[in-house]
């Protein structure tokens, strides 16, 4: 999809549609709507009165032209109203355009971005509005043998013309994040059958090709001498076996280190405490927080901002066989931690306990991980929400704040010291799942913290709810979101504006 800034007039627009959008409070045309509606003699109002268009969310009138403009429908969009009207909003409206742009077969089309600055900045809005019709437009029909292979070409999106340069930067920063998030939905939408740990070291390797990012793939071997015995004794019981991944972008002047860490399961059957078939369903997905680790190391290859990363990625498979780990086993993480079996299906936290370990080592200015590590953070929260926890309350609070602004929804799950108590272990220093059946989600985050230098700022987000759903919403389809991409990124591009 090419988008490009325009200042052109509507009625002037060379193009298959014209899309703009009208308020509930807003009861009459813009000046602009006013004059097409003059060129088609009409039709618009005709329509919206017969229609009841009233400007409410997401209601959509489709003007046909009938050859009387210089497009061939004018579309009008409600934009809901002005006094609860926010930038994820835009994104919404921008994927329900191309929705209903796909719908036409409207491959060419002018939208009114200028409509929508009414609360947040010109600029904000045009990145929002790029974001949407990128993410709205997203499909996974690789597989399939019948394909719609209709696409939308070019984009114009309208703005005043004060802001041009500064939105066209807008548009390229948007189209990267988008994309990237997009990259990372085809890679959790591939099932365990294509990506397996071998092949997500593959994938992570070409991104290293096409960017110039440092890369280093450990094999069981090299795993086992680095005492990583937690993430290897979940690798263990399957045929495919386990690669460590670490991706590193280091630019000549570089402000800050951050490690992200991501959980890579490219298949998780629960291992000997097997999951039930229903649970077991869509566990390609937690491979989510690995995905979203390479698409953010996909857009800062593209934004190079001036801050280290690093991305690590500790690769396996959960699987039930003769070599698995059982219940009651004791096992000694990278950092010397003992950590005693509960059940086996708590397998990502033991992953990601040696992984923690190894970024501790590194000593970063911060360490962030991103799993879909628990359904009990699903439960607190719902599907669409993700969990943060962390022992840095500044950093925490730097998340959440761009997590607001990208739309990417995460609230903050407290530790606190008597949940502690729910971890520790008679045989151990600490077991992999709580004693309590609740507070599931912080008891995980609290194992996480055992394994992480008290010295570095860390945060965990858990992606259980929103990194994969069998519904859609707003401009995310059925199967992976990308989540969260978009706020990983934008933080460490915030971090280099500090």
């Amino acid at each position: 999809m090419e988008i490009k800034i325009t200042s052109g007039h509507l009625k002037n627009a060379r193009t298959k549609a014209v899309i703009s959008f009208i308020f509930k409070e807003q009861k009459k045309f813009p000046q602009e709507i006013e004059d097409l509606d003059k060129v088609l003699d009409g039709s618009i109002s005709q329509l919206k009165r017969e229609l009841k268009f009233d400007g409410s969310e997401g209601k959509i009138v489709v003007v046909p032209t009938f050859g009387k403009g210089k497009s061939d429908y004018v579309i009008l969009v409600g934009a809901g109203s002005k006094r609860d009207f926010e930038l994820d909003k835009v994104r919404r409206l921008g994927a329900a355009v191309s929705k209903k742009a796909k719908e036409l077969k409207v491959d060419k089309l002018l939208v009114d971005g200028e409509a929508l600055a009414v609360k947040d900045s010109q600029v904000d809005v045009t990145q929002a509005l790029t974001e949407g019709l990128i993410l709205g437009s997203y499909k996974f029909d690789k597989y399939l043998s019948k394909k719609d292979d209709f696409k939308i070409k070019d984009v114009q999106i309208r703005v005043s013309r004060r802001y041009r340069n500064e939105s066209q930067e807008a548009v390229r920063i948007g189209k990267i994040l988008a994309e990237s998030q997009n990259f990372t939905r085809d890679l959790v939408n591939e099932p365990g059958n294509v990506i397996t740990p071998q092949k997500l070291a593959e994938i992570a390797e070409e991104l290293a090709k096409e960017y110039g990012f440092e890369v280093k793939i450990y094999d069981e071997e090299e795993i086992e001498k680095m005492g990583m015995n937690a993430y290897l004794a979940v690798a263990k019981g399957s045929a495919n076996p386990p690669r460590f991944i670490h991706l590193t972008y280091r630019p000549k002047k570089a402000k800050k280190e951050i490690v992200l860490i991501g959980k890579g399961l490219t298949f998780d059957s629960g291992g000997l405490n097997i999951k039930p078939g229903d649970y077991m369903r869509w566990m390609k997905s937690d491979k989510s927080g690995a995905c979203a680790v390479l698409g953010v190391f996909k857009a800062i290859g593209e934004l190079k901002p001036d801050i280290a990363v690093h991305g690590i990625i500790a690769a396996a498979e959960n699987m039930p066989d003769g070599k698995s780990y059982r219940p009651d086993d004791i096992i000694k993480a990278k950092n010397g931690v003992s950590i005693e079996i509960g059940n086996t299906d708590a397998e990502g936290r033991l992953t990601l306990a040696d992984a923690l370990s190894y970024a501790s080592e590194l000593k970063p200015d911060a360490i962030i991980d991103m799993a879909t590590l628990t359904g009990a953070c699903i439960v607190a929260l719902g599907e669409y929400t993700a969990g943060v926890m962390g022992n840095n309350q500044r950093l925490i609070n730097e998340v959440l704040e761009v997590s607001e602004k990208t739309g990417e929804w995460m609230w903050q799950l407290p530790f606190n010291d008597m949940l502690r108590e729910h971890i520790k272990a008679p045989n151990a220093d600490v077991y992999n799942i709580g004693t309590t059946r609740y507070g599931g989600a912080i008891t995980a985050g609290l194992f996480l913290e055992k394994f992480v230098d008290k010295k570095i700022p860390w945060v965990h987000i858990d992606i259980a709810g929103p990194a994969h759903n069998t519904r859609g919403w707003y401009y995310h389809p059925k199967g992976a979101t990308g989540f969260p991409v978009r706020t990983i990124t934008t933080f460490l591009l915030k971090q280099v504006e500090k």
